[in-house]
């Protein structure tokens, strides 16, 4: 349950980005469309962030340090990016255009998942 409740939220603040920054959007045929396809997309966050992320956060480390976690800000704007690649890739209407508008979707993302962490605590494993 609670993975379907972070991919929803997930989509979620991935719709609050395709509103907020000019660059990303999402062009589905009808609202139910756009919702399933954000979904998809939201799925494929999850998996970038999970697989690929800690590799290069493990290869960037260097990065982290000298720039007092600022790295981490590239870091999340590449993960976006790399995302809305895949997403095209397999022709789901999501299109992230170019570095500067993964940065800020990715902030925009971070920010609105800091907050729902907040509201809603996870359970850790006993």
């Amino acid at each position: 349950m609670g993975f379907i409740v972070q991919l929803l939220l997930t989509a979620g603040a991935l719709w609050l980005s395709t509103v907020m920054v000019d660059g990303i959007e999402v062009t589905g045929s009808s609202g139910f469309n756009n919702f399933l396809v954000l979904l998809l997309v939201a799925l494929i966050f999850g998996l970038v962030n999970a697989l690929i992320k800690p590799i290069v956060q493990l290869f960037g480390c260097a990065f982290y340090v000298l720039t007092l976690g600022l790295f981490a800000l590239v870091v999340n704007a590449l993960m976006f990016w790399l995302t809305g690649w895949l997403a095209d890739k397999i022709n789901l209407p999501f299109h992230v255009n170019g570095f500067w508008a993964a940065f800020w979707g990715a902030i925009i993302v971070s920010i609105v998942s800091f907050f729902i962490g907040i509201l809603i605590p996870r359970k850790d494993a006993d």
